[in-house]
């Protein structure tokens, strides 16, 4: 069904048994690709592991439009960013500092649709998994920085580290969440040292990271997503 949470337009998929669901998933697209771009993982996820129908799922849309299919949780220049990856290592340091122009409103907006599923499940943050793909995955890394208390648990599926002083501070109070951290060795767009200086951060910071490099590229193969099912599962019991 649709649903709008914390002014998203979402895709949600509400858990099999009557009564409040045992947990929530949020998963965030990535940049440029259509709001619908994860909601196809639901069935294979479930396919995986029958016990997170018990879950309910949460798909939301990115705030801004493209154009046709191709939305977005802040602008991004993707060219110089690749040029970055490819050898500009000065360049690349300095953007990991700064914050990104619109991520605060897209920030706020997740952490507004994060509220609106507590209250509508009855379920405690602790109940909560946050993720995404790409740009999802770096704002949901944000929110569960920044959020009042831990999720379950965080899944970062090719993301990149951004904001590190802040991030790096506010990662100190997340000290024993789980998180499952992927990245392709060959990702061309958001590249592998990056992935590799996030890892870091968390682990300096007493986060739990399940880290899974993979030979390929800016994608979500198949041992990723079992991954990912197995850490669902454990929020689907208890």
């Amino acid at each position: 069904m649709r649903a709008t949470l914390g002014g998203l337009s979402c895709q949600v998929f509400a858990e099999s048994e009557a009564g409040r669901p045992r947990g929530a998933v949020v998963l965030c697209h990535g940049f440029g690709a259509p709001g619908d771009d994860l909601v196809g993982l639901y069935g294979e996820l479930v396919h995986m592991k029958p016990e997170l129908a018990k879950l309910r799922f949460i798909f939301p849309e990115a705030p801004l439009s493209l154009g046709p299919g191709s939305r977005a949780w802040w602008m991004i220049d993707m060219m110089s960013i690749q040029l970055m990856q490819q050898g500009d290592l000065n360049a690349l340091r300095e953007f990991r500092k700064n914050e990104p122009e619109g991520m605060s409103k897209a920030r706020a907006m997740l952490r507004k649709l994060v509220d609106d599923v507590c209250a509508q499940t009855k379920l405690p943050i602790s109940k909560v998994v946050l993720g995404g793909f790409s740009q999802g995955a770096m704002l949901a890394t944000d929110v569960t920085l920044r959020l009042e208390e831990a999720p379950r648990a965080l899944a970062i599926l090719s993301g990149t580290l951004l904001m590190e002083d802040v991030w790096r501070q506010k990662a100190k109070a997340r000290a024993g969440l789980r998180v499952l951290q992927s990245h392709g060795t060959e990702d061309p767009i958001l590249g592998f040292r990056s992935a590799e200086w996030l890892r870091d951060l968390l682990l300096e910071a007493g986060l739990k990271v399940d880290f899974l490099p993979f030979r390929g590229g800016h994608a979500i193969p198949l041992n990723v997503l079992e991954k990912l099912s197995a850490l669902l599962d454990d929020t689907s019991k208890g």
